[in-house]
């Protein structure tokens, strides 16, 4: 046999051996992976990962919360040529495959075995890439790749074509926190698929290669390298004409990071709701993709803000320039941009931008934005009496922009070229010391319309509307007042407001003051409300003892261990949230139910399938009883609430007998409204008759007491008590008005005190006031019409009854009351009584 046969033969052998032995090889590697391969049948249920969305009532959006930006899409939503631009760089025979490039790979194999490089490129289809980022690792190894091939052939075979390029596109990671390419879009261009342009189409395409550093912001050459090849390979595959490729190739690289717009501004709440989900459904809740509609009304946060703000100003100007935020040692030949960069951690504040002050001259200061804009400040554009040459370089400032407003005529003419804007104008401002805080509820429902938990909350996340426990000085004192009445007290009543000294087991004395330091006498416990009087208070709790007053107050929604088991309770020393206040106030204003705030009404999922609705428990004027355990309406009404005697029940009709020939008026019989069947009835905190007799209290103090101010609203319906605390360090204003209840806290975070005369009428009223003008706007006015039980009488200066027509003042009182009203109590008018210490214990 020739030589030449021979070795041919042997060749010949030698190949079909290390074939036999490759499909040996390869037969043991399926044996060994395929039974370990998953099921690709679940990727037709996938669910991505994708951001949980909170919006305002109205539906606008307030927060986006989760790891990545995704927002999925059928594939019939992706335009044909962003489609084309990503098959063109990434799998140009992708629809001709089964599932593996039989080309690509023998080219990767080429590569492999005619260089030294360990990794090469191609190989790998989309339906391979699919493989690889659902079920295995990004590891570089033989076995990895054949377990990729195996699973994408599997994959054509379940899958259709357009079912895998569909989880492809909304898998891919783009950079950025940016997954999915509608994520991408947004992202980098601001727009939606529809909107984008062919030349950012090829750049989208190109991110997923490189997506960290080479994406259009992090490295815009390598970005239009890889753009301009994809235009190039678009017009090679027939997918665009040469023309339009050029064209786009010669466009600029414009991308910028854009965020989703928040529409509305609520960034407190927002995070009340992060929480609350995560309390709810755990971490995974921010990557579900639920919709998450809260109760916020938008026009009412923006006013709540916006008031916050204006009030902490207005009260920051009355305490002067308290100095520069801090000081930074600028090198002599530190240029702006170089300043500049030393603001990027400072974040701006409300409308406050961080500046560093460059240097001054001629009464002018020079300053650098965090941005990298130099402004000049005039000598007119300083914060009060401070000007800005007195600033030196370094300091570093907040700026507020001048608002300038056009004024009438100087608008543009119908085809006049519009004159060139001037650049905005800047004064120079402060962080107030202050915080404040403001919190509106629905008094019917619990639904928060408002909340603003401080002045910033890029600069502190502490909401203190929720976590600042603040004593609440006078505006307690309603709470207290509605306890006498339970215990027969009423607004005629007569309490001497006089001197009076305390002392404790160990002997210390306690002399309670009233704010004004003069004292009036006897008085009625209406007037007493009306000014505020600290000694009223204080007798009236001794009278009718502490811990009958914690356990009344404490159906106001308060925990009995929050209010102090001794007479300074009186006063208000509590420690208390501006939520839990509210949420006391509100009782007076539904008509002495306990509603429970809420802020969540609806929950849903990524499919829109609704997952929670929230149906609170309300209140209800003139619906009397109690709520059942299940939250209904009891069949008939009670004399029993929450555990103390209320005397006869509401819809008596008549007065007792005892008082029939001096009580002429009869006791008012009111209609029991019905409530719809899906309404539940919350639970019952108060008599619904000292819900009105408080709520007539309140509005006087509007009318005539330390709440004169909010008379501007010029509402019947606005009612409220002001409070204080010793050395100011706190102002409070809480009151109810239309269908709200809102409270508004002005305090400091270290507990210094606001300031000499610093009251709550004149700190916290103004930003009430301020809320409440807008809040209120179009609402109808909210009677407060006596309900079932009451009687009309007339009561002479000294707490007696006297004939209607004959003078003293008209009240109205339960029924029940009428009699007591004939016995006078004495409360201690000598105000050197001192009560045996072991009836109390006031520390």
């Amino acid at each position: 046999m020739p030589r030449f046969r021979r070795l041919l033969r042997g060749a010949l052998y030698a190949l079909a051996g290390l074939t036999l032995l490759g499909v040996l090889a390869l037969g043991t590697l399926y044996f060994l992976i395929a039974p370990k391969l998953p099921d690709v049948e679940a990727l037709r249920n996938v669910e991505m990962q994708e951001p949980m969305y909170v919006y305002a009532r109205d539906g606008r959006l307030m927060a986006l919360f989760g790891e990545t930006r995704r927002y999925p899409v059928d594939i019939e939503e992706v335009p044909e040529r962003l489609k084309q631009a990503f098959i063109a760089i990434e799998d140009a025979r992708f629809y001709d495959h089964h599932g593996i490039d039989y080309k690509g790979i023998g080219r990767a194999v080429w590569l492999l075995a005619t260089t030294d490089a360990k990794r090469v490129p191609g190989g790998s289809t989309i339906t391979q890439q699919v493989a690889r980022q659902f079920f295995l690792s990004s590891e570089y190894s033989y076995t990895r790749k054949l377990a990729e091939m195996l699973l994408a052939m599997r994959m054509e075979r379940e899958l259709s074509k357009d079912e895998i390029f569909e989880l492809y596109l909304n898998k891919s990671f783009f950079g950025n926190r940016a997954y999915g390419v509608a994520a991408a879009a947004e992202f980098y261009y601001g727009k939606k698929m529809s909107e984008l342009d062919l030349d950012e189409m090829a750049s989208l395409a190109g991110i997923p290669k490189f997506p960290s550093s080479g994406n259009p912001l992090s490295n815009p050459e390598r970005a239009k390298l890889r753009r301009d090849y994809i235009l190039d390979r678009m017009a090679e595959l027939g997918f665009v004409s040469a023309a339009e490729a050029a064209q786009s190739k010669a466009v600029a690289m414009h991308a910028k990071p854009h965020e989703r717009p928040v529409q509305v501004y609520a960034p407190y709440v927002a995070e009340m709701a992060r929480q609350e989900m995560i309390a709810r459904y755990g971490p995974e809740a921010l990557t579900k993709g639920y919709h998450v509609t809260t109760t916020i009304d938008p026009v009412m946060q923006v006013a709540a803000d916006k008031a916050v703000r204006d009030g902490l100003h207005v009260y920051d100007q009355r305490r002067g320039w308290h100095g520069v935020e801090q000081q930074f040692d600028l090198a002599a030949d530190e240029d702006a941009a170089t300043a500049a960069r030393r603001l990027r951690p400072i974040p701006a504040q409300g409308e406050l931008l961080p500046a560093i002050v460059l240097g001054t001259g001629d009464g002018r200061a020079n300053l650098v934005l965090g941005d990298g804009r130099e402004i000049e400040l005039g000598a007119n554009q300083g914060w009060g009496s401070k000007s800005p040459a007195t600033l030196k370089r370094g300091d570093m400032v907040r700026v507020r922009q001048i608002k300038v407003e056009t004024k009438p005529g100087e608008e543009a003419k119908a085809g006049e070229e519009p004159e060139r804007e001037d650049p905005p104008r800047y004064r120079l401002d402060q962080l107030p010391q202050a915080q404040a805080t403001l919190v509106s509820l629905e008094a019917m429902t619990g639904a928060l319309r408002a909340l603003s938990g401080g002045y910033s909350f890029a600069g502190n996340k502490f909401n203190r509307a929720t976590q600042a426990r603040r004593q609440p000085g006078s505006s307690f004192k309603p709470f207290l007042y509605a306890a006498s009445f339970e215990r027969g007290f009423n607004p005629a009543s007569i309490v001497l407001d006089a001197p009076v000294v305390f002392k404790d087991r160990r002997g210390h004395l306690w002399r309670p003051q009233n704010d004004t330091g003069n004292f009036a006498g006897p008085m009625r416990i209406r007037e007493a409300m009306v000014q505020s009087r600290n000694l009223v208070s204080v007798r009236l709790l001794d009278a009718i003892g502490v811990d009958y007053a914690r356990k009344f107050i404490s159906h106001f929604g308060f925990e009995p261990e929050q209010l102090p088991p001794n007479l300074s309770m009186s006063l208000g020393t509590a420690s208390l949230t501006p939520l839990s206040v509210a949420r006391g106030y509100a009782v007076f204003a539904n008509g002495g139910f306990r509603i429970t705030p809420y802020f969540i009404d609806e929950v849903k999922d990524r499919d829109g399938a609704r997952l929670f609705k929230e149906t609170p428990a309300q209140g209800c004027h003139g619906c009397g009883g109690t709520a059942t355990a299940a939250g209904g309406q009891a069949p008939a009404p009670t004399t029993e609430v929450a555990g103390f005697d209320l005397g006869p029940a509401p819809g008596q009709t008549t007065a007792p007998a005892a008082d029939a020939a001096k009580a002429a008026p009869v006791a008012t019989v009111a209609p029991k409204p019905t409530l719809p069947a899906n309404v539940k009835l919350a639970p019952r905190a108060i008599d619904e008759r000292i819900a009105y007799q408080m709520t007539s209290m309140l509005r006087d103090v509007v009318q005539r007491g330390t709440g004169t101010a909010a008379k501007v609203l010029e509402r019947e319906d606005i009612g409220g008590k002001t409070g204080s605390t010793n050395e100011h360090r706190d102002a409070w204003f809480s009151g109810a008005g239309g269908p709200l209840v809102t409270t508004v806290w002005v305090g400091r975070d270290d507990f210094k005190s606001l300031g000499y005369r610093e009251y709550g009428g004149k700190a916290a009223l103004p930003i009430w006031i301020d809320y409440m003008r807008v809040a209120l706007k179009d609402q109808p006015i909210v009677p407060n019409e006596p309900p079932a039980g009451m009687v009309k009488v007339a009561v002479a200066p000294n707490g007696t009854l006297i004939p209607e027509g004959t003078g003293g003042v008209i009240e109205w009182v339960k029924a029940e009351d009428l009699e007591r009203m004939e016995s006078q109590i004495d409360y201690g008018i000598d105000g050197n009584e001192v009560p045996s210490e072991e009836s109390f214990d006031i520390f």
